[in-house]
């Protein structure tokens, strides 16, 4: 049955109500449009120059006070935000809905994601450990501790909006470090309504320092001079590996820190062996979940040529019955691409595969009668008879591509030839090729799964990948250290002064 639901404008003015946020005007500033129907939702003001000088100083001013707060308080706070955070969820996650297009129970278990992440950094809070170390010289100890480190300055994307923003902020809190916020210029309202959220913990705190947690709204121009100012010392960076390459100078120029989440053309390969029903299952969820916008989308499918036809077949078969429309809608699992960038550059990588030889079924846009400012789409399917350029590059957009291999090393090499590393997955009941694609010589990707895809990562490891992705680790695990310093201290409580290897140094 279908729900009447307001216009998105309508409905995303009254969610932003519910959350907190202040009114917001009707026309000026920066207009945000929501993807569902490509109209606009309403319009932000950008921080200027002045205004983001005074939130980095007053995020500097904050780390003073807060670095030597006990880091089970922090946690304590942490907690406060987690109980915020389940109280808000609904109306959270319609807000992600209306403003990426997700359905609705994926923008639901991305709030979902920000609750998880405090629970695990409210337990981080009392386990900041650090090390003994044995020492050569008699009458010394020697330990490795971890201290915080500053303003951290977190850059998200618009295909998560919060999720990625609480992984770093909720580990940078309880490590002592005041969290700076430059949402995607496309979902700004999520990160203001979190925002809300979040002040409705730290005033339940009572005794938090000011400028602890801030947003920032602007575009290019914004997070670049978060790049460059050096009193922030760490700069998490979600988006693609084009932005990657222009931040990441910035921040290196000035010996700064940076944690980059960058592009991911993830694969899956499968064998002979693969239990097809569950690999089938997975493929669509990863190819087509989120509108192929997520870093972790299913880009290329590498299959057996014993199964490629029967793989193909099944998989064109279930983009066709997939239900595309209005992600508000329960029966709804395919919602719009966030805009006519996206959906261009959808349209020039399906052209690109025919020009490589490839053959693409599905790919058109749906919808156009209803929504003809919103960009719905059928996700596509390319059929290549072996690996080409194409295969290399990383489209934002439901496309995956499919080649056939010969035997497992080849579909190894074919997995690893590509210039992203984020995630990889192998379909296969061989615990061979299972623990060979696990192992060094497999998969060079910072996730690798077995029997799952490679979209849907939980929280409690490491989330991030190598080469053009970047080589950031976000999340659990011990992604902590990177938001905090490590100092090794040598103690002498002996009336002697040995030095170390042996060296002689008398008086």
């Amino acid at each position: 049955m279908t729900q009447a639901f307001p216009t998105p404008a309508a409905h995303a003015r009254e969610v932003l109500a519910k959350l907190g946020v202040l009114a917001l005007p009707a026309d000026g500033g920066q207009p945000v449009r929501g993807p569902i129907d490509g109209a606009i939702l309403t319009h932000v003001a950008y921080d200027d120059a002045r205004e983001i000088e005074a939130k980095v100083a007053a995020a500097c001013r904050a780390f003073e006070a807060w670095r030597v707060v006990p880091a089970p308080r922090r946690g304590e706070l942490v907690r406060l935000f987690g109980e915020e955070l389940r109280a808000a969820k609904p109306d959270l996650a319609a807000l992600v809905s209306l403003e990426a297009g997700k359905i609705a129970s994926e923008a639901a278990g991305e709030v979902q994601e920000m609750i998880d992440i405090c629970d695990f950094a409210v337990g981080l809070s009392r386990q900041l450990h650090g090390l003994t170390i044995a020492s050569e010289r008699p009458g010394h100890a020697m330990r490795e501790t971890w201290h915080p480190l500053g303003p951290v300055a977190v850059i998200s994307a618009f295909n998560f909006p919060v999720a990625v923003w609480a992984w770093n902020a909720c580990l940078a809190l309880v490590c002592g470090d005041p969290v700076i916020w430059k949402p995607s210029e496309k979902t700004p309202l999520t990160a203001l309504a979190t925002h809300a959220v979040l002040q409705r913990a730290l005033a339940r705190f009572e005794d938090a320092p000011e400028g602890l947690a801030c947003v920032v709204l602007g575009g290019r121009d914004a997070g670049e001079r978060l790049a460059r100012d050096p009193r922030i010392p760490l700069v998490s960076a979600t988006g693609s590996t084009r932005m990657g390459k222009a931040l990441a100078p910035l921040v290196a120029e000035r010996f700064g820190r940076s944690i980059l989440e960058l592009g991911g053309n993830n694969a899956m390969i499968v064998a002979p062996s693969a239990d097809l029903s569950l690999a089938l299952r997975a493929i669509v969820f990863s190819a087509a979940g989120t509108a192929g916008q997520r870093c972790t989308s299913l880009r290329r499918l590498i299959v057996h040529e014993s199964l490629v036809d029967k793989v193909s077949g099944a998989v064109e078969a279930a983009f066709q019955r997939l239900p595309v429309g209005d992600p508000r809608q329960a029966k709804t699992l395919l919602g719009p691409l966030i805009d006519r960038a996206a959906y261009e550059a959808f349209v020039e990588a399906m052209n690109q595969v025919r020009a490589e030889g490839g053959s693409v079924s599905g790919g058109e846009r749906l919808l156009i009668d209803e929504h003809p400012d919103a960009f719905y789409v059928r996700p596509a399917l390319a059929r290549l008879p072996a690996p080409a350029p194409c295969l290399r590059r990383e489209t934002f957009a439901p496309l995956l591509h499919v080649v056939p291999y010969t035997d497992f090393d080849e579909a190894v090499a074919i997995q690893n030839d590509v210039p992203q590393g984020l995630s990889s997955c192998v379909m296969t009941n061989d615990v061979r090729e299972a623990e060979g694609f696990l192992s060094a010589a497999g998969s060079d990707c910072g996730i690798a799964n077995v029997n799952i895809g490679p979209s849907g990562a939980e929280i409690g490891g490491a989330f991030g990948g190598e080469k053009e992705t970047g080589g950031g680790r976000e999340s659990g695990s011990d992604s902590w250290k990177q938001y905090m310093r490590r100092q090794t201290a040598t103690v002498n409580y002996s009336g002697a002064l040995p030095l170390a290897q042996g060296v002689r140094f008398d008086l």
